[in-house]
């Protein structure tokens, strides 16, 4: 009742307020009035910022609040050692205990690292997830497909954590068998919550779009068991980043072979970046592309999609948005009018009694999964099928090799070349 959407947290603040009124018309004392009307401003704005949060569906226990005011589960998140060249198994490389690693093979592993991106040049946190499943000897030799979640503005990677609840959602998913296991990525876009770059590479500033979409995807295929970039990979986001997955799987199409968007958009806004493009900055607004039109176009994936011949090889993507956002809904079903030139049957999830919020992604988060994960886990089984499949071809000529240079038994001796 008394929770951040509650009703009964509104009447409160509405009876403190009154009450506060009240004391400052009947008191005599002028420093009384005015302590009285100082203090009334406080449930004012305590119902105005309440208001809002009942508006989007953000936060709803005072714990979720909590949590992100003061990065609580974020802060405190184990950090991810670099595993790449270092061999053996991937598990053990990661440092668990004996207990944590039986947690993890009940409730996944959720940890943080930095990626210095050497195409970009950008250095950002990145949370991983790891399903249980890949702690579970039955998976010991299979490469897990990947979803890269990309968050909204204002906001940074733990807005997947909370109140998205996209891990305790997946995990759910998979032991009812609506899903199945894939490792999640979720990396910073923005390099700071005040900042809005939308995943771009723009002109003059820092490369975005090869951090998200190559960057990333390089460095959690190297070190961990995962699927290296391409169709066993998606890439889905949710407002801002909506745009970004649209945008990225049409400009990166080789790395991804799936994308999602909630209630995303398809045009560029301008970046609102650091000032002189200096890292903690007071954020200013730039033009991601200055006047440069033709890039511009390339990345507004409703112009560049119809400029793309019909039957050109893109990932598959599927929309959705909050059912009561007239605005969101008119422009996925548009998208999803011109993707039906590349992909059939473009799936568009219409949330009931949501809007550009929270509650549209939460309710769009298990029809994703549902539709993306069982793709992914086709191409990833494709993909380690062909990979043994060619180690047992080499395995067979280097067999057959062996023994054409022997006769009788005997090594046959290398002919000596005569210069």
């Amino acid at each position: 009742m008394f929770e951040p959407q509650g009703i009964s947290f509104f009447v409160v603040l509405m009876l403190v307020f009154a009450g506060l009124v009240v004391w400052m018309v009947v008191a005599k004392q002028i420093a009384l009035r005015v302590l009285a009307a100082c203090l009334a401003f406080i449930p004012a704005m305590l119902f105005g910022v309440a208001a809002v949060n009942r508006y989007y569906n953000y936060y709803q226990t005072w714990g979720a609040i909590e949590a992100d005011f003061t990065n609580q589960g974020v802060a405190q998140l184990p950090q991810g050692p670099h595993l790449a060249g270092k061999g053996g198994d991937t598990i053990t490389k990661l440092g668990l205990s004996p207990q944590a690693r039986a947690e993890a093979t009940q409730t996944g592993y959720l940890f943080e690292t930095t990626v210095k991106g050497k195409l970009s040049g950008l250095s950002r946190t990145v949370y991983i997830y790891l399903p249980p499943q890949y702690f579970m000897t039955k998976y010991a030799s299979y490469r897990f497909p990947a979803i890269e979640l990309l968050h909204g503005s204002p906001g940074g990677p733990e807005q997947w954590i909370d109140p998205m609840n996209i891990l305790p959602t997946l995990d759910d998913m998979i032991a009812t068998h609506t899903a199945d296991p894939v490792v999640l990525v979720m990396p910073d876009t923005n390099g700071g919550q005040n900042y809005s770059l939308q995943c771009l590479n723009a002109v003059g500033g820092p490369k975005d779009a090869t951090f998200t979409a190559q960057d990333v995807l390089n460095f959690v295929a190297t070190n961990y068991r995962v699927q290296p970039p391409g169709k066993a990979w998606a890439v889905a986001g949710l407002s801002e980043g909506g745009f970004c997955a649209a945008n990225l799987a049409l400009q990166y199409p080789t790395q991804y072979g799936f994308a999602g968007t909630m209630s995303g958009y398809f045009a560029p806004l301008d970046n609102l970046s650091p000032k002189d493009g200096k890292p903690g900055a007071p954020p200013v607004y730039t033009l991601p592309f200055g006047h440069n039109a033709a890039l511009k176009a390339r990345n507004t994936p409703d112009k560049y999609i119809a400029a793309m011949p019909p039957g050109t090889i893109i990932p598959r993507f599927f929309l959705a948005a909050g059912a009561n956002d007239a605005q969101d809904v008119q422009a996925a079903q548009s998208f999803a009018q011109q993707l039906s030139l590349y992909q059939p049957n473009v799936p568009v999830d219409l949330v009931p009694g949501a809007s550009h919020d929270a509650n549209a992604w939460r309710g769009a988060e298990r029809p994703m999964l549902h539709w993306m994960t069982p793709q992914l886990e086709l191409n990833a089984h494709k993909a380690d099928t062909a990979i043994a499949a060619h180690q047992h071809a080499l395995a067979e000529a280097k067999a057959k090799a062996a023994k054409a240079k022997t006769r009788g038994g005997k090594p046959v001796p290398t002919p000596t070349v005569v210069r």
